[in-house]
């Protein structure tokens, strides 16, 4: 396994090892002493995932408590992952990520981070490992589109849930 720290202070980007052969592969996706070995010591808590058809972008989400680990299990998407800390020296800066079912990658996303996705294969399978119990009255969200952060996504015309279309949780 690689852990490799990316433009973003606290994210990190995993590359599990993979083991192939004639039969297909074998991926260990996650093992808490070894993860806590390459420095990260997060007690996760639940488990979730999403599967969503092509284009459709779900995000930006995110709260001040909770660390994701964020993998892909089939299909592939483009993953956008946002500072959202109005402390941080790095406030609006934002980085993208492939993930994939062929790659394996994940991206560890810490609290006061961001986090959304759009789907690039035909259907795809977000999963992710959350060290909090889901809390949506912590929950902001960004427009995936705020021109305060000039994010670049590989679509323009994304299919959107009212909350992520208004930038807000929605009734």
């Amino acid at each position: 396994m690689q852990v490799e720290n990316t433009k973003l202070d606290g994210v990190k980007l995993i590359k599990p090892a993979i083991f192939e052969d004639f039969r297909g592969f074998y991926v260990e996706t996650y093992n808490r002493d070894l993860y806590q070995k390459s420095g990260i010591d997060v007690e996760f808590k639940q488990d979730d995932i999403s599967i969503s058809s092509q284009h459709v972008l779900r995000g930006i989400h995110g709260d001040s408590e909770t660390w994701k680990l964020i993998s892909c299990h089939m299909g592939s998407f483009y993953l956008m992952v946002v500072n959202n800390d109005p402390t941080s020296a790095q406030y609006r800066q934002w980085q993208g990520f492939t993930l994939s079912e062929n790659n394996h990658h994940q991206v560890l996303v810490p609290p006061k981070f961001g986090n959304g996705h759009v789907v690039m294969s035909e259907r795809a399978m977000f999963h992710y490992k959350q060290n909090t119990y889901y809390n949506p009255a912590g929950q902001f969200t960004i427009r995936w589109n705020d021109p305060q952060y000039n994010m670049w996504w590989p679509i323009k015309t994304p299919i959107l849930s009212r909350r992520d279309e208004a930038g807000k949780f929605v009734d």
